[in-house]
Order: structure tokens, then sequence, then C-alpha cells
């Protein structure tokens, strides 16, 4: 049997709580209701695009695929990062020890990360596909790279490589 993303994710929150790991336990519920959150507004979505369906129909289209359930991941991930900023300038050391602890839970989801010379070298390839010569087209690269490295890499570092590797051919 395959096993999926959420389901991997409430096989080690149970298992969390068996063994009373009381940091991984807080990230497990988060995440879950996370993904939950995002289930509900997909299965409302759905609801309003096929107002004739059954609810255990839409209950089983409304289910996160793992490709899905990573970007949840990521969401988080980010607002993990975002706090731990937030509380070094704050100078909150217990907090921010916190939320490292909570990222490296999360990390473990995450699809090996690409190095950022395989970044430049997917940006290389995708800005020279679709022509773009100048940083105002950075939009239309990113559109085209993102779903390449969706989970592999941090869109604040794929757009720092795009950036510079556009500002270059500028020059």
């Amino acid at each position: 049997m395959n096993i999926n993303l959420k389901q991997k994710i409430e096989e080690e929150f149970k298992k969390s709580l068996k063994e009373r790991k009381e940091p991984d336990i807080s990230v497990f519920r988060m995440l879950k209701a996370a993904i939950l959150n995002r289930e509900k507004e997909k299965r409302y979505k759905l609801s309003k695009e096929k107002p004739d369906s059954t609810k255990e129909k839409l209950e089983k289209e409304s289910q996160l695929t793992d490709e899905e359930v990573l970007t949840v991941i990521s969401s988080e991930l980010k607002k993990r990062n975002e706090s731990i900023l937030l509380f070094e300038k704050g100078k909150r050391e217990d907090l921010v020890k916190k939320e490292k602890r909570e990222l490296e839970v999360l990390k473990g989801y995450l699809p090996e990360q690409l190095s950022e010379k395989e970044l430049q070298k997917l940006a290389k390839e995708v800005i020279n596909k679709i022509g773009a010569k100048e940083i105002k087209d950075m939009g239309k690269v990113m559109a085209e790279l993102m779903p390449k490295v969706k989970g592999k890499a941090d869109g604040s570092v794929i757009s720092k490589i795009v950036k510079e590797l556009l500002i270059a051919k500028e020059k």
C-alpha cells in the first residue's frame, strides 16, 4: 500500500503522542489544522463549482494531494522563518529556540532541497527558454520556474537567484 504524506503525518502525530514528545505534538497539531483548513477551502470551492455533488463526493475530491500538503508545509516553514526573525529582533531566545525546533520537524517532510548551483542552472534554462532579457521579465521566469522547484527550494532564494541572473543579463 502506498502511504501518502498526510497519512505519514497522522502516524507521526500518534507516535509523538504515545512517546509524549511535546514539541513534536504541537507541530503536528498545527500542521494537521493547516491541512484541514486547506481541505475545507478546497471543499468550499468545489461546492460552488459543482453544487449538485454529494457530500461524500466533495469530501473525497477535497482531500489534498501530496503536492498540496507540501505547499501547506512550505507555508508553515515560511511562517516559522518569519517568526524566528521577529523573535531574534525582540531578543526572545526561548521562542527562537522553539521555532527552530518546529522548523526542523517540518523540514523532515520536504523533499531534498536543491543547491544554489542546481537552482541557478534551472533558472538559466528557464530564462533562455522564455527569452527573458531584463528584470521586468522576472514574473514570467518565476511563473515558469516555481512549479519545477516546488517544495525543493525556498521561494526567496529562487527569487534572489533569478533577480541576480536577470540583472547580469541587462548589463
